[in-house]
């Protein structure tokens, strides 16, 4: 093992080296698909250097589906924080970083997408707690708007759902080589998000 990764491994780094090669390798082989060994060889260093930090590929896991799910969270609060009163723009708001989100931190997204199923009951449990969270923001904000007039959806529940789902399945087909920046996907998803809901103007 080379001393960068030894001095890593020993740091406050040595998580994320881990965290990070566990990442790409559930996104190449699927959790089940992948190892220790796999994410001990992506992270240069052994198997037992692993276990100093995680007990278990689960608690690597849900590692990494809750750090992202918080990061999110964090993102989407702060824009909302961020932005003006009205209902519309705070929606268009939440979009643009929730899209952000699932594009600059698209393998991340990937594993928290795909791999919920891979969950055991504990892990399950806090990361729905957590997506509860994030779909509030979302809610409060569309219901919000309804009530005051703002937007004439009659079906502001499903409309968040479809917003959420949107937002997040961009993280499946996105490249970063392909025409669109994240920012101008983040654009054009709140344009979409608001017609969903059917500002009044």
């Amino acid at each position: 093992m080379c001393a960068a990764k030894v001095a890593a491994v020993s740091t406050g780094t040595g998580r994320q080296v881990i965290l990070d090669s566990a990442v790409t390798n559930m996104n190449e082989r699927g959790y089940h698909g992948t190892s220790m060994r796999d994410i001990a060889r992506g992270a240069d260093i052994t198997v037992a250097s692993i276990y100093h930090h995680f007990a278990s590929k689960q608690e690597i896991l849900q590692d990494i589906m809750v750090r992202a799910l918080h990061d999110a969270i964090a993102m989407t609060r702060g824009a909302l924080l961020r932005s003006g009163g009205a209902p519309a723009d705070q929606l268009q708001s939440l979009v643009r970083a929730w899209v952000m989100f699932h594009t600059t931190r698209q393998l991340d997204a990937m594993v928290g997408a795909t791999e919920i199923r891979s969950l055991d009951d504990a892990g399950r449990r806090l990361v729905v707690a957590l997506r509860d969270e994030q779909e509030h923001l979302f809610r409060d904000v569309i219901e919000r708007g309804v009530e005051e007039g703002d937007f004439a959806t009659e079906y502001p529940r499903d409309a968040v759902r479809g917003i959420i789902n949107m937002g997040q399945s961009v993280c499946t087909w996105w490249h970063a080589d392909g025409p669109m920046k994240p920012e101008e996907l983040a654009e054009r998803y709140a344009d979409l998000a608001l017609a969903m809901v059917k500002p009044v103007v």
